[in-house]
């Protein structure tokens, strides 16, 4: 896999039935290890090994309903009352991160109205603070702690 602009970390990757699989910390499963996969695990690692974000906070995965329409966090982070704080969505190193990334997740905040917005393909990070009382973001210089994020 490419190396990313991220911390390195030991992974546990297996192959099965001819597929490399990697094992998700949070969902407690091995899952097939795609591009979008490796920036994934990449990224928990960093936020949970760099900036003290807990991992019973994260969650992979997550499933929203708008009306009949499914859609999938790839990331949420909760604040200790079990409130989404953070929406992270994760592209492959090869995807360029464009408006159409950002209009992505914005539909996901729509329904959660969340204090921060991630894009990472990798090797590029962008990290937005909203401002619903001014209908604005913010970009940041980087990703914050955990503690500038939940006060804890």
């Amino acid at each position: 896999m490419i190396q990313l602009n991220l911390p390195s970390a030991d992974f546990r990757i297996r192959e099965e039935k001819g597929k490399r699989l990697i094992f998700d910390s949070l969902r407690r499963k091995y899952v097939k290890l795609t591009p979008e996969e490796w920036v994934r695990q990449h990224f928990v690692n960093y936020l949970t090994q760099h900036k003290g974000y807990p991992t019973a906070l994260l969650a992979n995965e997550m499933e929203l309903k708008i009306g009949t329409k499914r859609l999938r966090c790839d990331t949420l982070l909760y604040n200790r009352y079990m409130q989404p704080r953070m929406i992270i969505e994760y592209k492959a190193p090869h995807i360029t991160i464009s408006q159409q990334v950002f209009e992505q997740i914005a539909s996901y905040n729509t329904l959660l109205h969340v204090d921060y917005l991630v894009v990472s393909n990798g090797l590029q990070h962008y990290c937005c603070k909203m401002n619903y009382e001014q209908h604005s973001m913010q970009f940041l210089k980087q990703i914050p702690d955990y503690s500038e994020i939940c006060g804890e």
